[in-house]
């Protein structure tokens, strides 16, 4: 009796699934972040540091 005969061989297939539509409004969720952070830094650098 052999054991290579017994063992059952499984067999994984991985398939990478992109939906456009996920990446694209993470893109615009992330690039908002980016904007509105710059935003508050250009506030912050143009009228609270002045005044110190």
């Amino acid at each position: 009796m052999s054991l290579s005969n017994d063992v059952e061989k499984k067999e994984t297939h991985i398939e990478k699934r992109s939906d456009p539509s996920a990446v694209q409004s993470t893109f615009i969720k992330y690039a908002a972040y980016v904007i509105i952070f710059f935003g508050i830094m250009y506030f912050i650098v143009k009228y609270i540091l002045p005044k110190f």
